[in-house]
């Protein structure tokens, strides 16, 4: 267990000073995170309104952060380009995110035009119905991904190194409240990057 733990925390740094320089992405995975813990609520409760919280809110201000906020070019923090963070990323780099967003963007077309999608959904007669039909659909969809990943990594890694990866992923919205919490206050004083060393070109 010491071991695990000790590779969770290196999983947990790695992302954080690779990934998280700009405040503005700090305090949309805070957003997000919140979020996050309230879908956890509600999945115990009603599952697709869950997801649809999880994924509007949640991943979209998470993934926004990253797409549109962090600065992409020569990572002058850590001596590392961009290439080379995307190539070492345990998890969804940039590459294989836009995989999965393009997956998530397209079920509610699916949905809209086969109705029940092959008997894997509900069926719905009505935008309420359809809405939830979605849920359903990215629900599966966000537990498919990280079932995924986390084989993927046993084969391409190890068994742990793939358990921690997913250790990380469901705990992250906790360890972002505790993390980025007061990320906004650095904003509103101005503070747009974690280091003044990490204005790296975009």
């Amino acid at each position: 267990m010491k071991d695990f733990f000790e590779a969770l925390r290196i999983q947990r740094w790695d992302d954080h000073r690779y990934y998280h320089h700009c405040r503005i992405n700090q305090s949309l995975h805070f957003l997000s995170a919140m979020a996050f813990v309230v879908a956890y609520v509600l999945l115990f409760i009603d599952p697709p309104l869950a997801a649809l919280l999880a994924w509007l809110v949640s991943m979209t201000s998470r993934q926004a952060g990253h797409f549109f906020f962090e600065p992409l070019g020569y990572d002058e923090v850590n001596q590392a380009t961009q290439a080379f963070k995307e190539d070492i990323k345990v998890g969804y780099n940039l590459r294989r995110k836009v995989v999965l967003l393009s997956v998530w963007a397209l079920l509610p077309l699916m949905i809209f035009l086969n109705p029940g999608l092959f008997g894997l959904l509900p069926m719905h007669e009505d935008f309420y119905g359809f809405l939830r039909a979605v849920g359903y659909a990215w629900l599966y969809l966000g537990a498919g991904a990280l079932l995924f990943r986390t084989l993927h990594l046993f084969i391409l890694q190890d068994a742990q190194t793939g358990l921690v990866w997913m250790t990380k992923i469901l705990t992250d919205p906790f360890h972002d409240i505790y993390l980025y919490h007061k990320a906004p206050l650095h904003l509103l004083r101005g503070q747009r990057f974690a280091h003044q060393d990490a204005q790296v070109s975009r």
